[in-house]
């Protein structure tokens, strides 16, 4: 829509993880270490927290790529599964082949000696849980029993947790303690500063195709921080509508009242974050939904 008008290839805040569009700020570039030492280092349990919105998924799939051939990745987006099942979608990742209704202990017995195959052909195994903080307790215990496999020299498998805070709390029951214990390295994503959101967004912009001066102002990138908190999802949804509502105006550049217009028109935007810069933009949401009409229309 309004890629060409600003002489992108592509739109640059989108909010479907892609790894190219893999920020390293202090946070995500330290978090990022954190998994490469830990997953080098054969430990059994890694933990990666952060609030909605803070980059957790992409960070798991920058993290997956990043890793060499030496290492074979499991990834499980939606773990809110009972144990059985969870198994169950161990065994698919690993292309293990199970019969219709095998039993328990046959199912475990196929995914022990995949890992120990793997493990022979020099392979390490990552199983990636996204969205951790969803895990039933008994399914978390059958993660636990599943890092009892090992060789002489070292696991044969690593998991890593990427989950809300909610995730801590859950770890904290008493029933599995001893999960917890096994959690060697953990990291806790936060927000982005004002400074990282404006290199953030420079960022994305360049990977997008730009190649022009300074695309937000100033005032933008301020307004941007204040109504997102620095949280990279919103800042990218805020970002995008008021790309569009600029290419609406016609306009060249993205300035803050683009952004406060924008972020009257979302409500994952704390109203305690948006103020009132101007009295001309006190219908936001009508001027942005005027403008992405206007530009639909072009």
């Amino acid at each position: 829509m309004y890629t060409a008008h600003f002489g992108l290839r592509e739109a640059p805040f989108g909010i479907t993880p892609d790894t190219s569009f893999f920020f390293g700020s202090p946070h995500s570039q330290e978090a990022l270490n954190t998994l490469l030492v830990a997953a080098r280092g054969g430990e059994g349990f890694i933990k990666i927290t952060g609030e909605v919105g803070t980059g957790k998924t992409l960070l798991c799939r920058k993290f997956m790529a990043t890793l060499g051939p030496d290492f074979v990745t499991a990834y499980i987006p939606n773990p809110y599964l009972e144990p059985r099942t969870l198994m169950l979608a161990l065994a698919d990742e690993l292309e293990v082949q199970l019969e219709r209704d095998v039993d328990q202990h046959r199912m475990l017995k196929a995914i022990t000696d995949r890992l120990l195959q793997l493990a022979g052909q020099g392979k390490h195994v990552i199983l990636c849980l996204d969205e951790a903080q969803a895990i039933p307790v008994e399914s978390l215990e059958a993660l636990r029993l599943l890092t009892n496999l090992e060789t002489e020299k070292r696991k044969l498998l690593q998991i890593v947790l990427f989950g809300q805070p909610e995730l801590n709390r859950k770890l904290e029951l008493q029933s599995i303690r001893q999960l917890a214990q096994r959690i060697t390295f953990h990291y806790h994503l936060g927000p982005l500063s004002r400074d990282d959101l404006d290199y953030y967004v420079a960022h994305r912009l360049r990977v997008a195709g730009w190649s022009g001066a300074r695309l937000f102002t100033q005032g933008a990138i301020g307004r941007l921080y204040r109504s997102s908190g620095g949280v990279p999802r919103l800042a990218n949804i805020l970002a995008h509508k008021a790309l569009m509502l600029s290419y609406g105006e016609g306009r060249q550049q993205v300035a803050g009242a683009h952004v406060t217009a924008a972020a009257r028109d979302t409500l994952a935007a704390s109203p305690r974050r948006v103020r009132p810069w101007m009295a001309a933009a006190g219908a936001g949401a009508t001027c942005l939904a005027a403008g992405l009409a206007w530009a639909l229309l072009r």
